[in-house]
């Protein structure tokens, strides 16, 4: 009937979905109906629970009242108003829950209209006792009045219990009847469910099983060699389009041994050239290795001799048999220049022009692979066949490689990669040591800053401490600096300050550490020299400030001066500069106090 074995898998499942419905249905309404039934029961338990309450509450009444006239005490007569109200609240919620009853609910209603009565009948003579009268009340309790009624509520009150007994049985007998229809039906509806899964299960799984075992055969067969074929009416959708499917795999297979002896031979040859190529990958992979190692290095190198170094050393025997020579485009003199050589190859330091280089021109490799073969570059020797490779990154500068000899086609892979991995440590090299000079460079002077004077003098005393040289140090400051700014305006300021800078930059030694230390406030740092050695060359720089004539947009700004002040460290002094400086400070501040525009040593005891 079902073609598609989805679809007959969609119907059984319909089947069972609506049969476990179902049942679930007719579970949940005996369900419901025996839950009515017993809170039924549960309804009769209450009224039954609640009149007698409504009943001992009365007697408990009477009691009271007795025991009042009895004995004179109040307690009995709070006692008999609180039984006699509880007595009325719980026969008016007898005759509430009764009110789906009316045989009962009529009954109830009778029997709280007697209660109230009684009630009325109990408090006379509660009433004459309150009084005083007690020998009246004793009375009309010994006339009996009242008894008639009394009896009749008891009468009536029996009637009404025996009644809802009856109805209790009757509801607890029709509860456990449901309750029993209710299991029977779920032990029939789950045998009929799991016989339906079972019978559906059994017919799904006949009409799997025959195709099954024929494709399971036939595939068998298959990988023994036979060429086998499968008929496609199989019974089913799914199992027909597998049966097409093998027949086509099985001629598809076929072709494909027809073709394995031409693939066999074709595998032969790239195997052969497997084998030719082996070699020369594993001779590439040592290069990339050794060039990964040189990388690595030069990425950690921090001045241009360690990557010099490191060039010597990794670059020969990436490129052997071939001297050379890296240069460095130097933006400054707009020259490249050595900063290293191999091989024993002499170059002049002085450098050459980029335009002296046909490769920078092109922005390409250019060689001379024979005599004659090409144009020669200006900085190459005639008529030694080289090969320059330029450095470049975002279209800039960065070098060149000059290498002498010629290239095989091995040897231009390895200079192909090793000019990239040069190039990109060049480009950090250059990219470092511009951030360590933006960090320790004072922006508006040039000169070191407050941080690098610090890390200089610590590193200076240590070096004192250890070979007993000299270490002095200077504190200065430009006089009435303040004139200028309040004057001219602080860009004047700024001109005085760099005037002075260029004035100290040029006239200390090279090995001297010359800092702004803040504003107008500058320090050199001056190892291997005593005070007394430094105070020359102190006076001479104060001489040059002093003679010095500044101007501002065509106009005199007038002449300036400074005041130094000078100590010498000693090792009774702090390693971490703090009484050097100190020492230094406290003679400028004097030299300020002596008219300014000298300098003085300070005379702290060594």
């Amino acid at each position: 009937m079902f073609a598609s074995l989805s679809t007959r898998i969609v119907v059984i499942g319909v089947i069972v979905v609506f049969a476990l419905a179902s049942l679930a249905g007719l579970l949940v309404d005996a369900s419901n109906q025996t839950s009515q039934s017993f809170g039924r029961v549960r309804h009769s338990d209450r009224v039954i629970e609640i009149a007698q309450q409504a009943m001992a509450d009365l007697r408990e009444a009477e009691s009271g009242q007795r025991g009042f006239i009895l004995t004179h005490d109040p307690a009995f007569a709070r006692s008999f108003a609180e039984r006699m109200a509880s007595s009325r609240r719980n026969i008016a919620q007898v005759v509430a829950l009764t009110a789906d009853n009316p045989l009962q609910h009529a009954r109830a209603g009778t029997i709280s209209g007697l209660i109230s009565q009684r009630g009325v009948g109990l408090r006379e003579p509660l009433a004459l006792s309150r009084r005083g009268r007690f020998e009246d009340a004793v009375a009309i309790i010994a006339s009996g009045r009242g008894r008639d009624l009394a009896d009749a509520i008891t009468v009536r009150a029996q009637a009404f219990l025996e009644e809802e007994r009856v109805l209790q049985t009757n509801r607890t007998t029709a509860a456990d009847q449901r309750l029993a229809r209710g299991k029977q039906l779920a032990l029939i509806g789950a045998s009929v469910v799991a016989l339906l899964v079972a019978i559906s299960f059994a017919l799904l799984i006949r009409s799997i099983r025959r195709p099954l075992g024929t494709m399971t055969q036939a595939m068998t067969d298959l990988g023994q060699g036979e060429k086998v074929r499968i008929d496609t009416a199989m019974g089913s959708t799914e199992f027909t389009r597998l049966a097409t499917g093998y027949n086509v795999m099985a001629d598809r297979l076929e072709d494909a041994l027809a073709e394995q002896a031409t693939s066999e031979r074709h595998l032969q040859i790239a195997n052969a050239e497997l084998h030719t190529n082996g070699a020369m990958l594993q001779e590439r992979g040592e290069v990339i290795e050794l060039l990964g190692a040189m990388a690595h290095r030069m990425h950690a190198a921090r001045t241009d001799d360690e990557l010099a170094q490191i060039i010597c050393v990794f670059v020969p025997r990436v490129l052997p048999e071939l001297p050379g020579a890296l240069y460095a485009h130097n933006h400054s003199r707009n020259l490249l220049v050595p900063i290293a050589s191999w091989g024993g190859l002499e170059v002049p330091q002085d450098g050459f022009a980029p335009d002296q280089c046909w490769a920078l021109r092109r922005g390409q490799s250019h060689c001379v692979s024979e005599a004659g073969g090409d144009i020669v570059c200006g900085h190459a020797d005639v008529p030694d066949l080289y090969h320059c490779e330029p450095l470049l990154a975002g279209g800039e500068v960065i070098g060149v490689l000059y290498l002498q000899g010629a290239l095989n086609k091995e040897s231009r892979f390895s200079l192909r990669v090793l000019t990239e991995n040069i190039s990109s440590a060049l480009v950090n090299h250059r990219l470092q040591r511009s951030l360590r000079e933006q960090t320790i460079r004072d922006p508006l002077t040039g000169l070191f800053n407050r941080r690098y004077m610090e890390e200089a003098l610590t590193l200076e005393i240590a070096r004192a401490s250890r070979s007993d040289a000299p270490l002095s140090l200077v504190m200065c400051d430009i006089d009435h600096f303040k004139r200028f700014n309040d004057e001219y305006g602080h860009d004047a300021g700024d001109i005085v300050l760099q005037a002075v800078a260029g004035v100290m930059r040029s006239r200390f030694r090279d090995g001297d550490v010359v800092c702004r230390y803040g504003g107008e406030e500058f320090t050199v740092i001056a190892p291997g020299t005593s005070a007394e050695a430094l105070m020359g060359r102190v006076n001479d720089v104060r001489q040059a400030i002093s003679d010095l004539t500044l101007h501002r947009n065509g106009s005199t700004l007038g002449s300036t001066s400074m005041s130094f002040g000078i100590a010498t460290w000693n090792k009774t002094m702090a390693r971490d500069g703090l009484t050097l400086m100190q020492a230094a400070d406290s003679a400028l501040y004097q030299a300020k106090r002596e008219g300014r525009n000298r300098a003085l040593i300070s005379r702290i005891a060594a």
